[in-house]
């Protein structure tokens, strides 16, 4: 297998343990082709990145594009939150034009736009309500429908979806839905219900350290396990 490029990773910028170079050096290593610096969202209390320092990750990114010309592709994305059912996500003007790519997933911590995404975010944690699943398959497919997404992670962590629904949204629009290679979403049962949809998907390592870039060990299991054709699968070659 070929791993022709890891679009879900993690930096200091953000809660990852190394620098961006630092996912560079392990991606050149591994004979990876391209890799994405994707650190959370502004509007996660925990772990989001400082909206200021977007442009410091564009311009860093600029430089070892320069620096590693001749052994890699750098591009700068975002894991944005899913903020409510109506698809806002921590996205604005001012720091779009930053960015090569733009995902999204649910993540705990991310700031609700009403008391009623505060009340999901407590049924998602607590109770995994059927009302809940509803409310995250609706935040998901607004989120698609109304943004210009690359991929959606890790779709149903940290809530229910249904599935069927998430992956018509995304045939749609030609919208990638990520096999994480660190979380279990998509899971087999996921993948064995939309494998014959007309959906693209991409693996991501989700490396919270530099050592992690381009492990889809866990992915791949799920991938076999679930008999999904991994020609669907658009960052890697086998």
């Amino acid at each position: 297998m070929e791993i022709l490029a890891d679009y879900h990773t993690h930096t200091v910028y953000s809660h990852g343990k190394g620098s961006i170079e630092d996912n560079v050096k392990v991606a050149i290593s591994k004979g990876i082709k391209k890799i994405g610096i994707s650190d959370h969202g502004y509007k996660n209390v925990a772990y989001g990145v400082k909206i200021d320092d977007f442009e410091k990750m564009r311009e860093e990114i600029d430089i070892l594009n320069e620096k590693y010309k001749n052994q890699i592709e750098i591009l700068l994305g975002v894991e944005c939150n899913i903020l409510d059912n109506k698809g806002n996500i921590d996205l604005n003007d001012k720091i779009y034009r930053y960015f090569d790519y733009v995902m999204a997933g649910y993540h705990f911590g991310s700031i609700p736009t009403s008391l009623k995404g505060v009340v999901n975010m407590c049924q998602n944690y607590f109770f995994k309500s059927e009302k809940a699943k509803e409310y995250n398959t609706e935040a998901i497919v607004n989120t698609i429908k109304n943004n210009d997404i690359f991929a959606i992670t890790h779709p149903g962590d940290k809530g229910g979806i249904y599935i069927e629904e998430v992956a018509k949204a995304a045939e749609n629009t030609n919208t990638k839905l990520e096999i994480n290679s660190s979380h279990e979403f998509l899971n087999v049962e996921q993948l064995r219900k939309i494998k014959d949809y007309n959906v693209k998907f991409i693996i991501g390592s989700d490396a919270h350290i530099p050592q992690n870039v381009g492990n889809f060990d866990l992915a791949l299991e799920t991938v076999n396990k679930s008999s999904l054709d991994k020609s669907l699968i658009e960052n890697i070659l086998v």
